[in-house]
């Protein structure tokens, strides 16, 4: 077994950087560093881009992780990228970086097919913030990428676009919803990648397929079209390094009134507080919150990556949450989004759908107001539970889900108990912290002994999104992880 103390099995060594050529070595190199090469005239955004995009026209029929690519536009925008350069222009943060928009996020011009055979065709005809934000920082997309239907599961399987594979095994699970996003970031398809998590649609794809993706304080990036999900759904960057997450995070975040859940005050900056350590900080190390069941493999690996706290300096104590076990009524809450987004399409439409979202929908058209008002009052307590728990402790450690990676062809793996659409029971970890609307992350821990990846997530309070920076950074450079890389494209 690989452990975060470990290197990877002798099959994965040939993934470790050093073993790339040129091009692939610029694709996998961080957005902090490319924009440092840029300005200093050291790097051109045109050889970047044909980097970037010629290694995207290899690996995406391979990986099916960007549905609509826009390497045309990404190309021109790159001369225009390295016009400026040369004239010595003004430069953003992000200028000339390649980066992806996940294909449920408004694009204007360029087609939003949010995984459903249903909107296939639906052309929007205005940016979202966060696209307007990228950009206007010199970010340059290089496509949408692929999400299951509706965002509705943590499965890389949806009707319009088919499977999206994991890139550490051909076949497999890559998380969802934000799968191509994930996967990008993992085989080396640019440096940043924007995703957004309902109910772990972020942190689970990067527990899946080896990265770091952070979902932060809720309100922090503003979603418009604002989201019909009751404040759980967040947007978040999805990279190989927890930098170039800060990076992005400062772009995308701040207030916009298209929004009214959107934070009034801008946010720090970030990539100026991840440094200066974890020494004294009070972290919870919960292996299962005490009421959820984990994989074996799992569950060690978390504990050794916990280890790696105490080494840091931190006090560390095992505890059980002291929040109530919401695994009964969690699941129905986020289920009465679906229903009251999805019931007409499912009415009309259900034969073109993925199945287990119309059993979703079909199952949940018996819960009502009255048990929809509860589940409510019970996320109220829930939250200051949790922040009551954050008064005792900095940080919350814990797995970032219950399972490693399986066929994607499935909507639950063949070991876990099966349901016609929950599949929510092996995402318990992730949840909790979108009905709290409290910033958490995932960072890669290890490996299993089939050689697919492990997360870690760290969890902080209410607006705790630079602490909780701070620490991944921390866990990174105490066990680094960039270094390993999928055997996608390597032979």
């Amino acid at each position: 077994m690989t452990t975060a103390n470990q290197e990877p099995q002798e099959s994965e060594k040939n993934t470790d950087s050093g073993q790339g050529n040129i091009e692939e070595e610029l694709c996998y190199t961080p957005a902090t560093e490319l924009v440092k090469l840029i300005a200093n005239k050291s790097l051109s955004p045109v050889e970047l881009m044909d980097a970037v995009l010629a290694r995207v026209e290899k690996l995406n029929p391979v990986l099916n992780a960007i549905c609509t690519p826009t390497a045309e536009t990404a190309r021109a925008l790159a001369n225009v990228a390295e016009s400026m350069v040369m004239s010595d222009k003004p430069l953003g943060p992000l200028h000339g970086i390649p980066l992806t928009i996940k294909d449920t996020i408004y694009t204007k011009d360029v087609r939003t097919m949010i995984g459903s055979r249903l909107k296939a065709d639906f052309i929007p005809n205005e940016d979202a913030p966060l696209v307007t934000r990228l950009r206007g920082a010199g970010g340059i997309s290089i496509g949408k990428t692929t999400v299951p239907e509706y965002a509705w599961t943590v499965v890389s399987n949806s009707p319009q676009t088919g499977i999206s594979h994991n890139p550490w095994k051909r076949g497999f699970n890559a998380g969802g919803s934000s799968s191509g996003a994930a996967i990008c970031a993992a085989a080396g398809l640019a440096p940043l990648h924007q995703g957004s998590d309902g109910a772990g649609s972020v942190r689970v794809p990067a527990h899946f397929c080896g990265i770091y993706g952070i979902k932060p304080s809720y309100g922090r990036i503003p979603n418009y079209p604002t989201s019909n999900a009751d404040s759980i759904s967040h947007i978040g960057p999805m990279t190989r390094t927890v930098a170039d997450a800060a990076l992005m995070l400062e772009v995308m975040a701040g207030p916009d009134d298209r929004d009214m859940s959107s934070l009034e005050a801008n946010p720090p900056k970030y990539t100026k507080l991840l440094e200066g350590g974890l020494e004294g900080l009070r972290v919870a190390f919960s292996p299962d919150f005490g009421y959820l069941p984990v994989d074996t493999e799992i569950d060690q690996i978390v504990k050794q990556a916990a280890l790696v706290f105490e080494e840091m300096g931190c006090h560390v104590e095992q505890v059980k949450s002291t929040w109530d076990d919401c695994t009964e009524w969690g699941p129905k809450f986020w289920q009465t989004m679906l229903v009251g987004n999805y019931r007409s399409a499912v009415e009309t439409s259900a034969e073109l759908m993925d199945p287990g979202l119309v059993a979703c929908v079909e199952d949940g058209k018996s819960i009502s107001f009255a048990d929809f008002h509860e589940m409510r009052v019970r996320r109220l307590s829930l939250y200051e539970q949790m922040r009551q728990f954050f008064d005792q402790y900095d940080l919350l450690i814990s797995p970032t889900a219950s399972v490693a990676a399986f066929p994607a062809d499935r909507l639950i793996p063949e070991h876990w108990a099966q349901h016609s659409w929950n599949w929510l029971s092996y995402a318990g970890f992730s949840y909790p912290f979108n009905l709290s609307g409290m910033p958490a992350a995932s960072c890669p821990a290890g490996f299993t002994a089939a050689g697919l990846p492990v997360g870690l997530q760290i969890a902080g309070g209410r607006f705790q999104d630079a602490l909780v920076l701070r620490a991944s950074r921390a866990f990174e450079e105490a066990r680094p992880w960039a270094q390993h890389r999928p055997p996608v494209g390597t032979s």
